[in-house]
């Protein structure tokens, strides 16, 4: 892993952009043309999530995802190198503001989101233009080496990486230092976890509750964040106020409103939410026979 990094990823991650690209091109056709890379997965993901649609309208979104998915692959190694100019210039923040009245009052929030646009460039940008301190949870990956490398890339203009004990710990003690805690909601639960169920994209979901449980035991605002692509290359995030006070949330409501947040942008603009995930790959008769 140390010589593909040195010698595949950081001489890529160098490349201009536009150079980038062209091997983004190239990438789709290996990709989705020849390899068919998770292509029955998303295939699908979109048929079950978009059941009125045409097979037509169906393989448009499929191809078109494929294009943006490659762009991503090339946009994630660029992280590695990319400078703070070039980050501020492809990655915008537009209504940062909304947390400003929260940090007068010296209020942690929860930040609540899913794999869509581009999440590396936003792990990169969003120390530059929000007030709280982001902290974005992680698990360890098996490769020590890649671990303290992604690490880095995500952490270099100022995201704190930690796992969830550490935040826990983080909240409880540095309260002179207002966080915003990153939640990614949108993955496939562990079996160990119990998920709120509601329907989400015409399928039975279960959608992870980490986000809604940190914010009631810490009594958090909750935010929710959409990155739009703007044109190749460049990206938006959008910030929504999902509630300032959760205890005035009945349970699972947290959830559902972030939920509801995440699924009209996916449905919206389809082509960019991570459709290779096998998100609905556990159904809720798993959960309860764990019980």
């Amino acid at each position: 892993m140390r010589i593909f990094f040195y010698l595949i990823i950081l001489p890529v991650s160098s490349l201009p952009a536009w150079f980038l690209y062209r091997i983004s091109d190239v990438l789709y056709v290996v990709i989705y043309r020849l390899a068919g890379y998770r292509k029955k997965v998303v295939r699908n993901n979109i048929k079950n999530s978009f059941p009125s649609f045409s097979e037509l309208e169906c393989r448009q979104i499929e191809r078109t995802f494929y294009v943006h998915f490659c762009d991503l692959i090339v946009e994630s190694i660029k992280t590695f190198t990319i400078s703070r100019a070039e980050t501020e210039k492809r990655f915008t923040h537009r209504n940062p503001e909304i947390f400003d009245a929260f940090i007068q009052r010296g209020q942690h929030v929860a930040l609540v989101g899913g794999h869509y646009g581009n999440w590396e460039l936003f792990a990169v940008s969003i120390a530059m233009r929000i007030p709280h301190q982001p902290v974005a949870l992680y698990t360890a990956l098996s490769s020590v080496f890649m671990n303290n490398k992604i690490l880095a890339s995500r952490s270099r203009y100022g995201l704190w990486m930690r796992n969830y004990e550490q935040v826990k710990q983080i909240v409880k003690t540095e309260t002179h230092v207002p966080v915003a805690v990153i939640f990614g909601s949108d993955q496939c639960p562990k079996l160990s976890q119990q998920p709120y169920w509601m329907e989400f994209l015409n399928q039975e979901t279960g959608v992870q509750f980490g986000a809604e449980k940190f914010a009631r035991d810490f009594n958090t605002p909750v935010i929710y964040g959409v990155i739009h692509r703007l044109k190749r290359g460049y990206y938006e995030t959008e910030y929504r106020l999902v509630c300032e006070k959760p205890d005035a949330i009945s349970p699972g409501g947290i959830t559902e409103m972030h939920t509801r947040f995440l699924e009209a942008d996916i449905r919206a603009n389809p082509p960019f939410w991570l459709w290779t995930h096998k998100r609905w790959k556990r159904k809720k008769r798993d959960f309860e026979l764990q019980a």
